[in-house]
């Protein structure tokens, strides 16, 4: 039986045509490490290995596996004896590989399985993060309430304890050649036990997206003790919810909500939708979007638009606007919602007989009395 050092599986992500680089070894991030340098200390570690394999020949196999979308097992025979090559490929909601997952270690010694991990596509111009089946196998995850799309309203709703927001919207409402990011965050859904996700996302414009592709792994370590949110940020939640205040950031160009800052206003149905623009009446969208212009100039701006509600009326929500401090590149501002007392709620287009969106997952959080204030 092998005594010495075993290999952790290395996922290298793959998501976008021209890079391949280092997502994580293990459940240690590498923050898009060359994949050639972790690879060959790696290697070091079983210096028999060398006898059999090289650096190069891996790389193929890296390769062939990206390309074909398939698993591959490879015997190595050294010096030492003989090794196994593992590769697994991690797929996106098309198909598509975003990742190649990567083992190597004794023949006698079985390979652990790996933490689940799937890809997701975040398109930049329905808003919406596309999804596979596979996420409800990571920690936190669940099935009754998977949809195939999410805006990163929802994502962020989910994420406790997390403060890059600001990072992620700047990455993701501008995509540039190049432009990336990795971050860990406590996921929860539905009221289940929390997961540690680990996001690592390349920005893309280009024939198959525009916006990003983001690899998705869990990372939750059992029985860790969940990180507190700071003193900070829940006395100002408990101040806004004492104070009946909603926060939130809005996009402005095509107006939905990106982000609550304070617990989701309750008559506002913002989640499960198709399309998150449906959040506002579509005759007030094109109003809302011309005020990014006065906003540009640092002033203050308000406006009285219809918000959808459960119903599937819109109600009329008073919304004071402010620039957001970030992100120059698209227009995002900072709104305050005041449901408007008195006013009768607008029905819902004449046009818009069809579903708005996912109502079935909806009703089951409503039925299992899902909580709507976030964690964070």
């Amino acid at each position: 039986m092998w005594t010495g050092p075993v290999i952790p599986w290395v996922t290298i992500e793959t998501l976008t045509p021209e890079t391949m680089s280092v997502a994580s070894v293990g459940e240690s991030p590498r923050d898009f490490a060359s994949w050639q340098r972790v690879l060959q200390r790696l290697l070091s570690k079983t210096p028999a290995v060398y006898d059999g394999l090289t650096t190069l020949e891996v790389a193929e196999a890296i390769r062939a596996s990206r390309v074909g979308a398939q698993e591959l097992a490879r015997t190595v025979r050294t010096g030492a004896g003989r090794f196994r090559l593992l590769l697994r490929p991690v797929f996106g909601p098309a198909g598509d590989v975003h990742a190649v997952r990567l083992w190597l270690g004794p023949e006698d010694t079985p390979a652990p399985e790996p933490p689940p991990a799937v890809g997701a596509v975040w398109d930049l111009d329905s808003q919406t993060i596309e999804q596979p089946v596979g996420i409800t196998r990571l920690t936190g995850g669940s099935a009754e309430q998977y949809v195939p799309r999410l805006s990163l309203a929802e994502l962020f709703h989910r994420a406790a304890t997390f403060d890059r927001h600001a990072e992620v919207l700047d990455l993701l409402y501008a995509p540039a050649a190049g432009a990336r990011l990795q971050f860990d965050a406590a996921i929860t859904h539905g009221g289940l036990r929390a997961g540690r996700w680990r996001f690592t996302i390349r920005s893309r414009e280009d024939e198959r997206t525009r916006g990003a592709w983001l690899l998705v792994e869990d990372v939750t370590v059992p029985d860790a003790p969940a990180a507190p949110p700071t003193l900070e940020r829940i006395g100002l939640r408990e101040a806004h919810r004492r104070a009946g205040t909603h926060l939130a950031v809005l996009q402005l160009d095509s107006p939905s909500i990106s982000h609550w800052l304070t617990d989701p206003a309750p008559w506002i149905r913002w989640d499960y939708l198709f399309r998150p623009v449906d959040v506002f009446h579509p005759g007030d969208r094109v109003r809302l979007a011309s005020l990014g212009a006065r906003l540009d100039t640092g002033e203050s701006a308000g406006v009285t638009v219809g918000t959808l509600n459960y119903a599937g009326g819109y109600t009329p929500t008073s919304l004071l606007l402010y620039p957001y401090p970030g992100c120059s590149s698209t227009r995002l501002a900072i709104a305050q919602l005041v449901r408007m007392a008195g006013d009768p709620a607008r029905p819902a287009p004449a046009d818009s007989g069809h579903p708005i969106g996912y109502d079935e997952q909806l009703h089951h959080r409503l039925a299992a009395g899902g909580d709507r204030s976030s964690a964070c």
